[in-house]
């Protein structure tokens, strides 16, 4: 695993999912001579039925894209008079009902849906909020921000500050403004300065200044921030990535290296995500869930790819193997 963190080669050239466009790399495309009126039909045939049709809701809600399902549930509403997502969270159950229900979440609903059961109950489950704000975008950040204000009349930012605290607190609040830096050109002076400061506030010094991994990491555009892990490379003989597990600890270090993951490779990173999903005892169903609905229109293929190249089997195999353990757990 360290071999993929450490390469380090064409890391400033290469495509970012942070910039990806919907449709792109993802396994969801959206369907050619699309009706979402004859879609209600067959989804109201399926779940008016005795018995819901399972198949039939796979076959289409996995095979439209999320303005195509925003129409279909547009149409479905106007039809019945009822709200699909009520109807599917009535005729389905467990694990499948979580799935079909995100699969009819517009994505900055269901991702504004997920950040608010990470900070339900008890204990945070910072996992999921790392997981989140480390790989989105400002503008899937905003919206996601949007959504929470309609449905709370709330801040985001405010609710999770009661929620999380000291410098790890600091770099969630900072993503979640959604105001990292967006410029796409490189100034390889402030990235070797950034990599000194970097340098001189971990590896040089005895203790760790923390406050300067979270300023950099947390501001500093993509691009600029690939620059950054190169020159630091060169400096300190270590990988950013290394220097960071090697000086911090619990939710801050897990948050640092997972923006230093996801500034080099979203896609293995979430293959990574979802290996451990699968590890051990039991399936992680809402972390396997997510990942598959909120990155089918984005890089999901690339995430099989990596899957494919870190564990040396599919992604699709991997899950059937999943189902089948649980299966006979």
């Amino acid at each position: 695993m360290a071999s993929l963190w450490d390469d380090l080669d064409n890391l400033v050239n290469t495509p970012t999912s942070f910039t990806a466009k919907v449709g792109d790399r993802g396994t969801i495309k959206p369907k050619a001579n699309f009706d979402a009126g004859e879609d209600v039909v067959a989804l109201r045939k399926a779940i008016e039925g005795l018995g819901t049709t399972e198949k039939t809701l796979i076959d289409i809600l996995t095979r439209r894209s999320s303005a195509q399902k925003e129409l279909i549930c547009k149409a479905y509403q106007e039809a019945t008079g009822r709200a699909l997502v009520k109807d599917l969270k009535g005729d389905t159950h467990g694990d499948f009902e979580d799935l079909m229900v995100a699969l009819v979440t517009p994505p900055a609903v269901y991702d504004c849906h997920e950040v608010t059961r990470a900070m339900k109950g008890v204990g945070t489950k910072d996992s999921v909020l790392i997981e989140i704000f480390a790989s989105r975008s400002n503008q899937q950040i905003k919206a996601l921000s949007d959504a929470y204000l309609d449905e709370t009349e709330k801040k985001l930012t405010l609710d999770l500050k009661k929620e999380v605290s000291g410098d790890f607190s600091k770099a969630l609040l900072l993503l979640a403004e959604g105001s990292r830096d967006e410029s796409t050109t490189v100034d390889p002076a402030k990235a070797r300065e950034d990599a000194k400061t970097l340098y001189n506030a971990g590896e040089k010094k005895w203790g760790t200044d923390e406050s300067k991994f979270v300023d950099i990491l947390c501001h500093r555009s993509v691009p600029q921030l690939r620059q950054t892990l190169v020159e630091y490379k060169n400096i300190s003989g270590k990988t950013l990535q290394e220097s960071i597990e090697g000086e911090m600890s619990g939710e801050l270090e897990e948050m640092l290296v997972a923006i230093v993951k996801c500034v080099k490779n979203i896609p293995a990173y979430m293959a990574e995500r979802l290996h451990e999903s699968m590890k051990g005892g039991g399936t992680d169903e809402a972390t396997l869930n997510r990942i598959m609905v909120s990155r089918s229109e984005i890089d999901l293929l690339d995430i099989r790819a990596e899957f494919k190249k870190l564990y040396s089997s599919s992604l699709h195999s991997s899950i059937e193997i999943s189902r089948a353990a649980m299966a006979t757990a």
